[in-house]
């Protein structure tokens, strides 16, 4: 069933848009004039593509560009469908339930064609693969694994739960540094002010006195007088350092060793390793406790780490596995495992307990990732006002120190 975008006036003549669910565009129309909604303009839209054969006689709507399927929203579509699947719903109907429950836009507009290929025959699994930007390789795998063990609820569910506990994580690590981001914006624009509004009106009264000045004040005039008449200079240099860096990072000398760099890096470094590893542990645990197979979970959770260091020594795992070997001992050698890691996946590989003992792993970490944040932004409040204050002080006697010098002489 297609999806319209309308734009209409609501009850009290405001202006409204949305999406709504309806055979065609005169039902689209019916539905929202049944729901006190008066549409001016209602079109049919698809997920990442046009309506074939009206592309050209459509308007540009940049905002759609710049729509994404946020993790939450999936997160909570996933415990939904996992809901409904369980009580007996069947999955066509299931996924158009699951279209009127949805409040994000883009995420509808995905579903409706995802329900429209399994309408036509198509698995679940292969209708989400069409969308990899919404549905990972993990909750494409998960799902099919599901859905060949006939256990597709029970997979959805952990799909949800493993969702929930990656947005959960994300957003530890983001409020954590919210407040630094904002402290450190913040001292940027008083210390521009400074140089900018109040250095140079303080120059114009050292000019009248003509003295000779200190040199601290002398430097602080020059780089109010450098960043006033060559900001633009400032901005250039910046973004030629922040492309160039962008692209090192990319290339393939500057990739491996900047992400060796996130790893050793002091105190970051740690907390790059843990979230890290906190996710390999998890979602290789949520893979194979799904049924997925064992060198399946192994290519994906290469990737869900998200650094080279890390991958290579999965992918030497992955080696050893085909060889009928052991997990544990290359990612033992290569040093780059906590030693808990590295035992509790040997104990579970002896005892046939790996996914618990996983999954024990990734709570421990998520829960040592979560004090270590809390203590980095407990610690960098006091570095930051530090910071400004020592700006704070040497302008303040780059301007004072002129000025005791004039009392001197004139006394």
């Amino acid at each position: 069933m297609p999806v319209y975008e309308y734009k209409a006036l609501d009850a009290q003549g405001r202006k409204t848009t949305g999406i709504v669910d309806a055979e065609n565009a005169k039902s689209a129309r019916a539905r929202l004039r049944r729901q006190g909604i008066f549409p001016t303009e209602v079109r049919e839209q698809r997920a990442g593509r046009a309506t074939r054969g009206r592309a050209l006689n459509r308007e540009i709507d940049l905002k759609r560009y710049f729509q994404r399927v946020k993790l939450q929203d999936v997160a909570t579509a996933t415990g939904q469908l996992a809901t409904l699947v369980g009580a007996g719903v069947p999955l066509v109907e299931a996924l158009s339930a699951l279209i009127d429950q949805t409040e994000s836009p883009p995420l509808k507009l995905v579903l409706v064609e995802v329900r429209e290929d399994v309408n036509q025959g198509s698995s679940l699994a292969d209708a989400m693969r069409k969308h990899p930007k919404v549905f990972s390789d993990l909750y494409v795998n998960m799902v099919r694994a599901g859905e060949t063990s006939g256990a597709l609820e029970v997979v959805l569910q952990r799909l949800a739960d493993y969702t929930e506990a990656q947005v959960r994580l994300r957003g530890q690590v983001v409020s954590a540094m919210v407040y630094p981001v904002l402290m450190g914006a913040v001292s940027l624009l008083i210390i521009v002010a400074l140089f900018v509004f109040v250095i140079p009106r303080i120059r114009r009264i050292f000019d009248s006195f003509g003295a000779a000045l200190p040199l601290i004040t002398r430097m602080m005039l020059g780089l109010s007088d450098f960043i006033i008449h060559y900001w633009w200079l400032v901005i250039l240099l910046v973004g030629g350092a922040i492309y160039g860096f962008v692209r090192w990072i990319r290339s393939e000398k500057g990739r491996p060793r900047w992400h060796r760099f996130k790893l050793t890096v002091p105190i970051l470094g740690r907390v790059n390793r843990l979230v890290a590893v906190s996710r390999f542990c998890r979602t290789f645990s949520t893979l194979l406790d799904s049924g997925v197979p064992i060198l399946t979970a192994v290519h994906i959770v290469r990737t869900v780490v998200q650094n080279d260091v890390l991958a290579d020594a999965i992918e030497q795992a992955g080696r050893n596995i085909r060889e009928g070997e052991s997990i544990a001992q290359p990612l033992r050698e290569s040093g780059e495992f906590p030693p808990l890691v590295t035992h509790m996946i040997a104990i579970g590989e002896r005892t046939g307990e790996l996914e618990p003992m996983l999954a024990k792993v990734a709570d421990a970490y998520d829960q040592q990732v979560e004090n270590i944040l809390g203590a980095l932004t407990s610690l960098l409040e006091p570095i930051l006002i530090i910071v400004l204050g020592g700006v704070v002080v040497v302008v303040a006697l780059s301007i004072l120190l002129p000025m005791l010098n004039l009392s001197a002489i004139a006394s």
